[in-house]
């Protein structure tokens, strides 16, 4: 991002915050359809080579797994937005009840940041005249009253985010040779989770190499524990 002369400029807190809430549903959702898609099938096909239950299994994994998503966030996000929009109409109210209080609250907020006294006052007052419910907000909660979390926004990206995670695990499980469809399966799924950990780390500005791990372990852990109870189940004739 640059200013009017070229130069970079840090992002904007509030844009930064959505951008991080987009990321954790995108990822959270991918990591999910990944793995527990992955761990079903492949739970399955330790059971048995035949496809038609693995892919069965497969649907139903990606079908549930996706509302099941989707629910999740669209509950979560609406409680906080409940909330966010709470804390706004209470500042509002006060606003209108008692202006100079709050603007005495205001320049005190500035006065802990580093103002002189006089120079925390005259910010309040300019800020109160520009648009005092959005000062308030901002200094006293650091909420934006125009980015309040979209529950909708939230379940959409998580649930889209679940089902393209999904395809790879159900694809490389029905679509290789049965000789070799575990392990490609096990590696086709570590090397999503390593990109997905990768875009993660990148988009969010931290350790690639800690997210990757993350998930790569997490993932092996997931399938290989899904492969064994399935092969006892299968091998002690339980199914």
């Amino acid at each position: 991002m640059t200013d009017t002369t070229g130069r970079e400029t840090e992002p904007h807190e509030s844009s930064v915050a959505a951008r991080l809430n987009w990321l954790r549903a995108a990822v959270l959702g991918a990591n999910d359809g990944i793995v527990s898609t992955a761990a079903t099938v492949v739970g399955v096909a330790g059971v048995t080579n035949t496809l038609a239950p693995i892919l069965v299994a497969g649907v139903a994994a990606v079908v549930g797994g996706s509302v099941s998503m989707a629910l999740g966030e669209y509950v979560s996000v609406s409680s906080q937005r409940d909330s966010q929009e709470a804390l706004i109409d209470k500042e509002r109210q006060e606003l209108r009840e008692d202006p100079d209080g709050e603007l005495v609250e205001l320049a005190g907020l500035y006065e802990k940041q580093g103002l002189s006294p006089a120079t925390a006052r005259q910010v309040a007052l300019e800020l109160t005249e520009h648009d005092a419910l959005a000062a308030h907000l901002a200094a006293e909660l650091n909420l934006d009253e125009l980015e309040v979390a979209n529950p909708w926004h939230a379940a959409l990206a998580s649930a889209a985010s679940f089902a393209v995670g999904a395809v790879l695990p159900l694809l490389a499980i029905l679509l290789l040779p049965a000789d070799i469809r575990i392990p490609l399966t096990f590696l086709a799924v570590l090397v999503a989770l390593a990109i997905t950990g990768a875009i993660s780390a990148n988009v969010g500005g931290s350790s690639a190499r800690r997210a990757m791990t993350r998930l790569i372990l997490g993932g092996a852990l997931a399938m290989a524990f899904t492969y064994f109870v399935g092969t006892v189940l299968g091998t002690t004739g339980i199914v």
